[in-house]
């Protein structure tokens, strides 16, 4: 039977993807009001860009490893405990800049200034936008009094704090909440799954996690044991050798299943 259904965050319950893609549509914009360019190009660039710098620094194989991407490095302050996250800190804000920089070079325009501009842009516009798919209060009402909910998240706990407080009706539904980047490994090492479970005071035939990524949420979910759902809303392919217990494409049908199971559902 299960007890406790451990979920993801970003793109599980959070629309991270729409938020950050929002973000770099209205700084881009802005950029179109400051000089002549095509905002989708710029943004193309940036992405580029940032991702390709982002995987030259020290800090990178750190990154992976917790689960922090290049988008999030535009953003996040990373004020966290740890020798890596001192040195994201000590990054981040040349990395922003240059992420900038060279995009509007990459379109032939050389304004640091400018970079400069949208590198501090970007992070007040994504956190104005924070987005919450339509079915995640209305599945985490039916299920906060017969389950034990668990919020397992990768990335910077500073980082993933602030997407909560921006979205502040999520953490109340939680009894723990685990972020990679304070637990020192994440998803999809088995570490931080048995971590979970410890805490819950639950076994893995306990437990059900529910989470949009095949290799970090689903991989790790397996290699402890606990059956998992891969919420597929863009309908990606399967990964061979990765195998979900169930998959869905909206968080309402995880209800149908957890009634299979003969666990408590309200009607």
């Amino acid at each position: 039977m299960v007890k406790a259904i451990i979920f993801d965050l970003d793109d599980t319950l959070l629309w991270d993807k729409k938020s950050v893609e929002t973000a770099f549509h209205v700084t881009c914009q802005f950029a179109a009001t400051q000089v002549q360019l095509d905002p989708l190009q710029l943004e193309e660039a940036v992405r580029l860009e940032a991702t390709e710098l982002y995987a030259s620094y020290e800090t990178y194989e750190f990154t992976k490893m917790i689960g922090i991407n290049p988008f999030e490095g535009l953003w996040g302050t990373f004020d966290d405990e740890g020798e890596q996250f001192l040195k994201m800190k000590e990054i981040v804000p040349t990395y922003r800049r240059d992420a900038w920089t060279n995009g509007l070079l990459r379109m032939g325009i050389d304004n640091v200034e400018l970079g400069q501009q949208l590198a501090d842009y970007f992070p007040e516009a994504r956190k104005a936008h924070p987005f919450i798919y339509e079915e995640t209060f209305q599945v985490l009402d039916r299920l906060k009094d017969h389950y034990q909910l668990i919020l397992l998240t990768n990335g910077s706990p500073k980082l993933q704090h602030t997407k909560l407080e921006i979205s502040s009706e999520i953490a109340p539904y939680f009894e723990h909440i685990v972020i990679s980047g304070a637990f020192g490994k994440g998803k999809p090492d088995p570490s931080i799954f048995q971590f979970v479970l410890d805490e819950a005071g639950i076994q893995a035939d306990d437990a059900m996690m529910v989470g949009d990524n095949l290799m970090t949420d689903i991989l790790g979910a397996s290699r402890v044991g606990i059956r998992s759902v891969w919420i597929n809303r863009e309908l990606k392919q399967p990964i061979k050798d990765i195998q979900p217990t169930y998959e869905i494409t909206n968080l309402e049908e995880l209800l149908p299943i957890l009634k299979d199971l003969k666990t408590e559902v309200p009607q």
